[in-house]
């Protein structure tokens, strides 16, 4: 030691040991400084948290105005039903205002009965004898109103191929009734109010029809022969 001392000398000795203190406490001010870390990963996050939290109120607020759109159209339906069922009542009321009562209208479905024909207070010539029904009753008319028994077959034959002598017979499809056929069928209200159920009524009027445009039930027969109406 002592000989390091004289070789050295004393300053070189101190400078070395300054120069060692020095590197030591470098390495120690080094060892206790604090590390800064970088701010990239914080900056990163606080972005992500952002963007997240937008997206979040953006679907809220779709979320809500889905919700209004449904309440709207809610409210349109409901305001609708109500309308359509205002309209149905006030035709059912319309409908039960001009109709007829029940009580003097037939069923649904099912159509009225027809009238009981009236029984015609007419005498029956013997002459008339082979006839029965509606028939007698037409041969009773035509002689009394000046016309042969000569004519009875042919007023037979014509005025069962218009209705069968039936009283209540109609044609749907052309209107016409009675045993003549009258079209339309209140011409026969000229000779009497009965004129629906009536044979004799119905006779008379189709006999005076007759006489005025064919002069005979013969002559009104042959035209309905050849033309299928008289």
């Amino acid at each position: 030691m002592i000989r390091l001392w004289n070789r050295v000398g004393p300053f070189r000795v101190l400078a070395l040991l300054l120069l060692v203190g020095a590197v030591g406490g470098g390495a120690a001010v080094a060892t206790h400084r604090p590390v800064k870390r970088p701010t990239t990963a914080s900056s990163s996050t606080a972005y992500r948290d952002a963007a997240n939290s937008e997206s979040d109120d953006q679907r809220e607020l779709a979320s809500l105005e889905a919700d209004r759109a449904e309440a709207e159209r809610a409210a349109r339906q409901d305001a609708q039903r109500k309308a359509d069922e205002a309209a149905v009542a006030a035709a059912e009321q319309a409908k039960a205002v001009a109709s007829p009562s029940t009580k003097s209208s037939p069923k649904p479905g099912k159509s009225a009965s027809p009238a009981p024909p009236s029984k015609p207070n007419l005498p029956i010539p013997s002459s008339c004898g082979e006839y029965t029904g509606n028939r007698a009753v037409g041969c009773a008319i035509l002689l009394d109103m000046g016309f042969g028994l000569d004519q009875m077959p042919c007023l037979d034959k014509l005025f069962t191929r218009e209705s069968g002598w039936n009283v209540n017979a109609y044609n749907k499809s052309s209107g016409a009734g009675g045993i003549p056929q009258a079209l339309p069928m209140s011409k026969m209200s000229s000779e009497g109010a009965d004129y629906k159920t009536n044979p004799a009524t119905q006779i008379r009027w189709g006999l005076k029809y007759i006489k005025g445009r064919w002069t005979s039930p013969c002559g009104a027969w042959a035209h309905s022969q050849s033309s299928g109406w008289y």
